[in-house]
């Protein structure tokens, strides 16, 4: 082979002849990327916590809505309640729910019914779900800003499903369980069908469900010919139904209807124009009337909340019709004959039980049918010298007795200085001389044995004086507010033999053939029978030579005490009638609404005449 082909062939030889190249840095191994793994790992979390998630969310959803009702239950009741309300003898005194109302479909009412509704309680019930979160913002800034809560953010819906399924129970279980149930209404009825659920079936007063009832109740129509300003009245009484009811506080009530109207203008239901129109033509027209009206609208107010419950009841009242007659004849016939002299615009009356607390008559003003504004149980006063007893009382506990002697004359206290009118200091009198001739000066010293002002309110709470009283010496005159009926049943210890009495006016309820008693709380013992035997004695010194002698009655046992506030703006007699076991508690009140004083009518002049005359026309 020739030399040169071997050399060609030899790798050396090609390699020297080759150009040179770049040296070529040996590959590394390339590390497998991370990425997949922590994807698979963030799936598998998303995974697991949504499962951990949704099981918890079950369980919070399953603690909120284990006891719900079932939401078909109350809708498949349309029928509201009806109440017949009888007095003790079983005459019917009145008659309320169904018996007055129809369910109204919306095309059977007035288009401003609705609008008025929606303009006060939910402008934008069409456009949530059931729960309105633009609202609930809107409710917690307006809160926020004012620092008190002045706007709620619950909807129509909401307030619905409160109404049909929920107790009136504040926590923020029921608020989720109302919302829960809102949001069902929404996907099981229309607006409409809501928005006619909600007028048939609202409490609005006076034992009314619903806007047909009411507006028989309040006006006597139909909720299908209510006017404008009729309608915005009743489209504000769901927020507070006991405080502005038409019959009971028509000022409160008118109040609110134009405030309801302010609402309709600016959610534009209505014209500027529309609402002058209304609120000029707005008033009351007075109701025929029937004996025991206050005493009727009392017990609704008291059994309202069962009457969803009940269906239709008979109510069994414990009102006696000899007692009533007589307290409102003779009340009415007292204002017509020295109502114009003295200056007397109003007057009240209750009888109760003694021994029970049975309320036998109430008179809660001159004219029902003009005026059923309840002064027996809503109008707070000053009692004056009726509240006396109270702490005369709880002296008699602290060891005094009624033959004790106590100075009459002149005293100070912290430069404060009671007069005592007429009286004519003695320098010392007794006990029951001064409670007979209601002498001021020996009364703040008296309270002082009492215990002083908090051995007076305490007895006062022990009696069942609930009202807020002055801490001050002059609650010694009876500068504290209290109502008729809660001062009379602070009177039955008295003469009871020491026990305290609660109120009451329904004996009991029938219901689809069931009875239901009703009877009121057993009376307890608040203080000894000796020392309520004593206050007995000295109440009947008051009427037998003291401040109530117009109330004597002969052949009876009759005591009671006299009140007359400053400026004779207030007039009272508390008296007592009848033997131990078959006592009777009267409370008799004159004044007028606005505090006008009165010309110079005092506890022992007309009250205590009165109190006298009713007696005389029971037997």
């Amino acid at each position: 082979m020739p030399r040169a082909l071997v050399e060609k062939s030899r790798p050396e030889a090609v390699a020297a002849r080759a150009p040179p190249r770049a040296a070529v840095p040996p590959a590394r191994p390339v590390p497998a990327t991370r990425r997949p793994r922590w994807g698979w790992r963030l799936l598998r979390m998303g995974v697991i916590g949504a499962i951990w998630g949704s099981l918890l969310l079950a369980a919070i959803l399953l603690w909120f809505t284990h006891d719900l009702p079932r939401p078909d239950a109350p809708l498949a009741q349309l029928r509201r309640p009806a109440a017949a309300v009888l007095a003790s003898d079983g005459s019917l005194l009145a008659t309320q729910g169904d018996l007055f109302g129809e369910v109204l479909r919306l095309r059977d009412m007035p288009a401003h019914l609705p609008e008025a509704l929606l303009a006060i309680e939910d402008r934008r019930f069409r456009r949530h779900f059931g729960v309105d979160p633009i609202g609930i913002a809107r409710a917690l800034w307006s809160n926020l800003t004012a620092g008190e809560v002045v706007q709620g953010g619950s909807t129509l819906t909401q307030q619905l499903a409160k109404n049909l399924f929920l107790t009136p129970e504040r926590s923020t279980r029921r608020k989720v369980q109302e919302a829960l149930l809102a949001i069902w209404l929404e996907r099981r009825f229309s607006k409409d069908e809501l928005l006619e659920i909600y007028l048939n079936r609202v409490y609005l007063g006076g034992g009314a469900f619903g806007v047909d009832a009411a507006s028989r109740l309040f006006f006597g129509i139909s909720a299908r010919r209510v006017n404008l300003w009729q309608a915005a009245m009743l489209a504000g009484l769901p927020q507070a139904p006991s405080r502005t009811n038409p019959r009971t506080n028509p000022e409160g009530a008118m109040a609110r209807g134009l405030e309801v109207l302010r609402a309709m203008v600016e959610h534009g239901a209505i014209t500027e124009a529309q609402r002058a129109a209304a609120e000029a033509a707005m008033a009351l027209p007075p109701r025929p009337g029937h004996g025991g009206g206050w005493f009727t609208d009392w017990v609704m107010e008291t059994v309202a909340d069962r009457l969803p419950e009940l269906r239709d009841v008979t109510i069994r009242g414990t009102l006696e019709p000899r007692w009533q007659n007589a307290a409102e004849t003779r009340l009415r016939g007292l204002l017509e004959r020295e109502g114009l002299r003295g200056n007397i615009g109003q007057g009240a009356v209750v009888v109760l039980d003694a021994g029970t607390g049975a309320v036998r008559a109430m008179v809660g003003g001159r004219d029902y049918r003009a005026s059923p504004f309840n002064r027996v149980v809503m109008a707070q006063r000053q009692p004056g010298s009726a509240f006396k007893p109270v702490y005369y009382l709880a002296a008699l506990e602290r060891g005094t007795t009624p033959s004790d002697m106590v100075a009459d004359g002149p005293i100070s206290r912290g430069g404060w200085s009671p007069g005592n009118g007429a009286w004519r200091a003695r320098g010392e009198i007794s006990i029951e001389e001064a409670l007979a001739q209601s002498v001021n000066t020996a009364a703040v010293r008296v309270m002082e044995l009492a215990g002083g002002v908090a051995g007076a309110r305490a007895m006062a709470a022990r009696l069942g004086i609930r009202a807020r009283l002055p801490g001050n010496g002059s609650l010694a005159l009876g500068t504290g507010e209290v109502t008729l009926l809660e001062l009379a049943a602070a009177y039955a210890p008295m003469v009871n033999g020491g026990r305290r009495v609660t109120p009451y006016g329904i004996r009991q309820v029938v219901s689809d053939g069931r009875i239901q008693p009703l009877a009121g709380a057993t009376p307890v013992q608040v203080v000894g029978e000796a020392e309520a035997a004593q206050m007995r004695r000295m109440l009947a010194a008051v009427v037998a030579r003291g401040s109530g002698r117009a109330a004597q009655f002969p052949g009876l046992a009759v005591g009671g005490k006299t009140g007359t506030t400053q400026d004779y703006r207030d007039a009272w007699f508390i008296g007592y009638a009848g033997e131990a076991g078959a006592t009777v508690i009267i409370g008799i009140w004159l004044g007028n609404d606005r505090g006008e004083p009165m010309e110079e009518v005092r506890g022992g002049t007309l009250p205590a005449r009165l109190f006298r005359e009713i007696l005389e026309a029971t037997r």
